[in-house]
């Protein structure tokens, strides 16, 4: 990990503010002076900040899977609007941990949809998901009002204009007389909403299914979660 990093994680500055304490020479590992960029192994390097010694955390890079709910809002904070966040289901009654990290939402998925939602402390794996660049693939199970036809596969398959920019393609495959499986590599606003609209319908239920290689477990109950491993993400 890199030391900056290994810092930030113990809460004692900003990526940016560790750097700056590693350019005047406050941070040492193993007795000697830190410099920029190093890495370090968090289970057996010595940290010191101002030769104060950093406790280790064990696991301190945390990894979590949620199937949510329709009606819970992908926040961090309540509202008038939204009394219902995905942190509801990850506070001390229910993680049994009275230090349990400060996790986030990586993306979002409506309030008005369910399915698969990742949640960690990993900033570094949050930009690789969610950054439109790296192109990882999304998978959702979509139940619309009127039957699908060929018709509308074809069209979902073919760039919208939403916002003022041309989507990606889309894979999609018709799953059922009123579902089918679509797979993108961006995230607009209510995008599948807004290209289910385009075609005639309107969506009943949308539920995300994968996120790159990460799969919505079966035995996952709507509203439970499921601590998972870097190595089932990436």
């Amino acid at each position: 990990m890199r030391l900056n990093k290994y810092l930030a994680f113990h809460n004692y500055a900003s990526r940016r503010g560790a750097d700056k304490l590693i350019k005047e020479g406050a941070v040492k590992v193993n007795g000697k002076i830190a410099q920029i960029g190093q890495q370090i192994n968090e289970e057996h390097d010595i940290i010191e900040v101002n030769t104060h010694v950093l406790e280790k955390k064990q696991n301190a890079l945390r990894y979590f899977i949620l199937n949510k709910p329709v009606g819970v809002t992908c926040s961090t904070k309540k509202t008038k609007d939204d009394p219902h966040i995905i942190l509801d289901y990850f506070n001390e009654e229910k993680t049994g941990e009275k230090n349990f990290p400060h996790i986030y939402p990586v993306g979002r998925l409506d309030k008005d949809s369910c399915g698969l939602v990742l949640l960690t402390n990993d900033g570094d794996l949050t930009y690789e998901l969610t950054h439109p660049s790296k192109e990882h693939e999304k998978e959702y199970l979509v139940e619309i009002w009127n039957k699908v036809t060929d018709n509308m596969i074809e069209r979902l398959k073919r760039p919208f204009i939403m916002l003022g920019q041309k989507t990606r393609r889309a894979r999609v495959k018709k799953v059922g007389m009123y579902t089918f499986l679509i797979t993108l590599k961006e995230g607009k606003n209510r995008q599948i909403r807004r290209m289910v609209r385009a075609i005639g319908s309107g969506v009943k239920v949308l539920r995300r299914i994968r996120i790159n290689k990460l799969v919505l477990p079966k035995d996952l109950p709507e509203g439970k979660w499921r601590e998972i491993k870097y190595k089932d993400i990436i």
